[in-house]
């Protein structure tokens, strides 16, 4: 074998000729597009439809390769049979289709996240390539079979050392682990690890919940398993998609690099409250209210205000029409509202039934009067003519009223009497607790009070007939339109106007799956990813459920890290109640983001409060990773700003760039900020965001709550008065104690809390 020299001309070779091969389809994919495109608005509106279709079909062929730009391979595997395959991002083939590049999720890449020297699965040795940007600058391997692999090269011991130790450093994981942080998450599928690749691989059917401690990679994980589902089950989940769930906007804008890197783009992401369509759920609220809203009797209770807006009358009602009197009676209304109980359909469905009940008893009253028999036609007007009538509308609206979730929703939590009555179980403070004003915004806890108010309401039927007579003079104009078209070109017959019609609807622009299913309510996927899933509550899960009915779902969270008082602190008991059997547990044991140091010391604290850890082993050590400052009360904002400083100054001087955070309740933050802007360490040369909604993502220094800063991870983190952050949450302190991928900065006036107490200098 060549030297090392030769080995990285080598396999700059072949890098080569992937990007070539690369580039030749993305100029293929742009030349078939343009061709489309250039085909423009004219011909048969069937001819435009497949236009349309092929042009959608090449744009997402494109994003696809566009966005495997960055480390389009990244790996070899040398086989005992004398070949070798190279594993990349996406499978690429020759003009005489043969292999080029296997796609990582294919069975084929299996072992290169898996072979190991006791079981090397006809692996003889694994490459990893180190690239930037298509230039390869080396490579890392791990020799599994080093009496195959010295015999095949013909190689004698010395030379055989020399080689290993030249073609061995650090090792892929560890380089990407020391890295500096860049804002925005990057995919691992050149570093995934054997026990990370099983649960990414595994079966599709039922809820596979991943429970995982800091720095474990769970959100990796459920990434890359979404990625992995879609090549591996490609017709059952393109049509009806794959939705992800994420605990907020910013972490979605966090890891939205992810899944395109994979060569995925029509997963639906979204949180939580922003599941129901058409409702901006921003508002803030009481966490106990929240906590209230969030369990799992809230379902009885919107049930029950349903039922109470299907009420019998306490007297009866009379009507006078063409001077005769027919009466609404509170037996005819409770026998018509328990008829229409039976069919146990959504409650503005069966109001139909309730309605055509109440009118044909109406009727019989009106006919009775008339004296003589009424023909089956004209007892239909006779019915008309009532369901017309403004005093006998009011009557049956009385006893059955259409309802929207909003509307439903928003009366329970603003008369106290309709909430009293709805929920028994809640004590008086409670109540008072979720009682709000009427244009007060919707909160994220409202959300999936919304959600299950649909559920019971079903459609309003008065609104499904306004959109069904406006779909009818839709479809009227359209033929009418069609007829003169053909009467124009001299139509033979044999197109009808209908038919017409119908091909120039099917020609306009065209919803991806993901379009469609996050604008619709009712869309089911074929699989839902859940993040930070400790944090949902139990109505959330509710919600959640009714979106994928087969309950194919990948959960991943911490239990130890809820900091939502309706979140769950056992899996089982929140997720029994909605898939009973019919999920799985798996557990990360490695953590590879936080330092052993401050993980230690970070799992000390947390099993003095008592949260529920998974046992880790850290993946690295790093010199100088944990360390205190004990100062006066009077001190801690400019301490603070004094370890900023520094990091900033160690973090700028790492290749990558990096990332700092300052950790704390909101009161701390304001003081940090003041000190920060007395030391330079401005907006304008640092972007701080303090207490904001929506961190920053890309500034090298930012000012979060613990919570603003879930999923996110920093190369350095500055803790502020760890005790106060206890006070509000031991998962508060826990998550901010494990952001840091280098270095962890304890800046604190009051004692430490247990666990840490010990680790002051």
């Amino acid at each position: 074998m060549a030297g090392i020299e030769s080995e990285l001309r080598r396999e700059q070779e072949t890098v080569d000729g992937l990007y070539g091969r690369l580039d030749a389809l993305r100029a293929q994919t742009r030349e078939r597009l343009a061709d489309v495109r250039r085909g423009g608005p004219s011909g048969s509106p069937q001819n435009r439809s497949e236009r349309d279709a092929f042009a959608t079909l090449y744009e997402d062929r494109l994003a696809q390769l566009e966005a495997v730009e960055d480390r389009l391979a990244f790996g070899r595997l040398d086989l005992s049979d004398g070949d070798a395959r190279y594993i990349g991002r996406i499978g690429l083939t020759d003009d005489e289709h043969a292999s080029m590049l296997t796609d990582w999720r294919a069975p084929a890449a299996q072992a290169f996240y898996r072979a190991t020297a006791a079981q090397p699965d006809g692996v003889v040795r694994r490459r990893h390539l180190v690239t930037r940007g298509r230039a390869v600058t080396g490579v890392e391997d791990e020799v599994l079979d080093l009496d195959v692999l010295a015999s095949a090269d013909g190689l004698d011991a010395d030379q055989r050392e020399r080689l290993i130790g030249g073609l061995s450093g650090e090792g892929a994981l560890l380089a990407a682990l020391a890295a500096g942080r860049t804002g925005r998450m990057g995919d691992i599928v050149a570093t995934i690890q054997a026990e990370q690749d099983t649960i990414i691989r595994s079966d599709l059917h039922g809820a596979l919940v991943v429970q995982g401690g800091p720095g474990t990679g769970k959100t990796a994980v459920a990434l890359h398993r979404a990625a992995y589902l879609l090549y591996a089950h490609r017709r059952t989940l393109e049509r009806s998609g794959v939705l992800l769930i994420g605990p907020s906007r910013t972490f979605l804008r966090y890891i939205d690099q992810v899944l395109p890197s994979l060569g995925e783009t029509g997963v639906v992401t979204t949180t939580i409250s922003e599941l129901f369509p058409g409702v901006a759920a921003d508002g803030a609220e009481d966490e106990a209210a929240a906590e209230i809203k969030g369990r799992a009797l809230m379902a009885r209770v919107v049930e029950r205000a349903v039922r109470q807006r299907e009420r019998v009358p306490r007297e009866a009602t009379e009507v006078r029409i063409d001077g005769r009197t027919v009466v609404v009676t509170p037996s005819d209304v409770q026998s018509a509202i328990a008829r229409a109980r039976r069919g146990h359909r959504p409650h503005n469905q069966a109001r139909v039934a309730f309605v055509r009940d109440m009118l044909g008893r109406l009727a019989a009253q009106y006919v009775e009067q008339l004296g003589w028999e009424v023909p089956p036609d004209e007892r239909g007007e006779i019915v008309e003519e009532l369901r017309t009538t403004r005093e006998v509308r009011i009557a049956l609206n009385l006893a059955w009223m259409p309802l929207t979730p909003q509307g439903l929703v928003t009366d329970l939590l603003t008369k106290p009497a309709r909430l009293a009555a709805a929920a028994p179980e809640l004590s008086r403070r409670e109540r008072d607790l979720l009682l709000r004003d009427r244009d007060a915004p919707w909160t994220p806890a409202d959300v999936p009070l919304l959600d299950e108010a649909a559920e019971l309401l079903g459609e309003d039927d008065q609104a499904a007939r306004a959109q069904e007579r406006a779909d009818a003079a839709r479809r009227s104009a359209e033929v009418d339109y069609a007829r003169r078209v053909l009467q124009s070109s001299g139509n033979d017959g044999l197109v009808s106007a209908e038919l017409l019609a119908d091909r120039f609807a099917s020609s306009g622009p065209r919803l991806t799956t993901a379009e469609r299913a996050a604008a619709d309510r009712t869309w089911t996927y074929g699989h839902v990813v859940v993040d930070e899933a400790q944090e949902l509550s139990a109505m959330a899960w509710r919600m959640l459920v009714r979106r994928v009915p087969t309950r194919s779902m990948t959960i991943v969270g911490d239990v130890a890290q809820t900091t939502a008082r309706a979140g769950a602190r056992r899996w089982a008991d929140m997720l029994d109640p909605v898939l009973r059997t019919s999920w799985r547990l798996s557990e990360l044991t490695v953590n590879y983001r936080t330092p052993a140091a401050v993980a230690d010391a970070a799992q000390r604290m947390a099993r003095a409060a008592r949260l529920p850890v998974s046992t880790l082993t850290s993946a690295r050590e790093v010199p100088d990773a944990l360390r205190f400052a004990h100062v006066g009360p009077e001190d801690l904002a400019r301490v603070a700003a004094d370890e900023v400083r520094a990091a900033l100054a160690v973090v700028g001087d790492a290749s990558g760039g990096g990332r700092v955070a300052v950790l704390g309740t909101a009161d701390a933050l304001v003081d940090v900020r003041a000190a920060l802007d007395s030391v330079g360490l401005t907006p304008d040369t640092a972007e701080v965001r303090a207490g904001s909604r929506a961190a920053d993502l890309d500034a090298p220094l930012s000012l979060l709550t613990p919570r603003e800063a879930k999923g996110l991870e920093f190369d350095v983190v500055v803790l502020l008065e760890p005790a106060d952050v206890l006070a509000a949450s031991a998962g508060d302190l826990y998550v901010a104690m494990t952001r840091p991928t280098r270095a962890l900065r304890v800046v604190h006036a009051a004692p430490l809390p247990r666990g840490l107490d010990a680790e002051r200098d």
